[in-house]
C-alpha cells in the first residue's frame, strides 16, 4: 500500500512544481493531501492561478504521525517568510516541518525547501539541492550545486525543473 503524503504549499506556490507533484502522486495512486500554508484554504499559484486547498497548516499540525512524507511546494516562500514569519500560519510549518524532519520520515522539496528545512532545525548536516539564489542562506544542511540530491529521509531538488529527475525515486520511496 502506497504510503500517505502530506503536501504544504506557501501563498503563493509555485504551480509548475506543486502540479508536478499532485499529477505523479494522482496518477501513481498515492493517497495525498494539500494543506496552504495560511489562514485559509484559498491560496494562489506565483502566476496568480487561484486553488484551494483541502486544509490549512494548523490542521496537519498535531496529526504529523496520520502521514509518512511531506512534500514542501515552493513558491514564493523565503520572501513571504520573511515578511510574515511571527504569522500562527509561518510558526505552525516551522513546526511540522521539525516534527517530520526529526520523526526520520520523507522530507521532499523543491527551491528553497532545503533552506527551509535548515530554518526549521532539521536536516542538519544532509546533503540538499536549492536553488542557487537560496544557496548562501542555508543553515543546518549542506546546500549542494547539483540539480536534486538524496541524502537518508531529504529528496530534494534545485528547482521546478529538476523535480522530473527527482520524481521516480520519490514514488519508489513511497511505495
Amino acid at each position: 500500500m502506497a504510503k500517505k503524503v502530506a503536501v504544504v504549499a506557501v501563498n503563493p506556490v509555485n504551480g509548475m512544481g506543486l502540479f508536478q507533484y499532485l499529477e505523479t502522486f494522482y496518477e501513481h495512486k498515492i493517497p495525498c493531501t494539500l494543506f496552504a500554508v495560511a489562514e485559509t484554504t484559498q491560496i494562489k499559484t506565483n502566476s496568480g492561478v487561484a486553488l484551494t486547498a483541502d486544509r490549512v497548516i494548523a490542521d496537519l499540525k498535531g496529526h504529523e504521525s496520520e502521514y509518512d512524507a511531506l512534500v514542501f511546494a515552493c513558491g514564493d516562500a523565503v520572501p513571504v517568510f520573511a515578511e510574515h514569519a511571527g504569522e500562527a500560519w509561518n510558526r505552525d510549518l516551522m513546526e511540522v516541518l521539525n516534527r517530520f524532519g526529526e520523526s526520520g520520515r520523507l522530507m521532499i522539496g523543491h527551491c528553497a525547501a532545503g533552506l527551509m528545512f535548515g530554518f526549521a532545525g532539521t536536516a542538519k548536516g544532509r546533503r540538499v539541492a536549492v536553488h542557487p539564489m537560496a544557496r548562501a542562506a542555508v543553515q543546518g544542511p549542506v546546500a549542494t550545486e547539483h540539480a536534486t540530491e538524496v541524502d537518508g529521509n531529504f529528496y530534494t531538488a534545485q528547482d521546478e525543473h529538476a523535480i522530473p529527475a527527482l520524481i521516480d525515486r520519490v514514488v519508489e520511496a513511497l511505495r
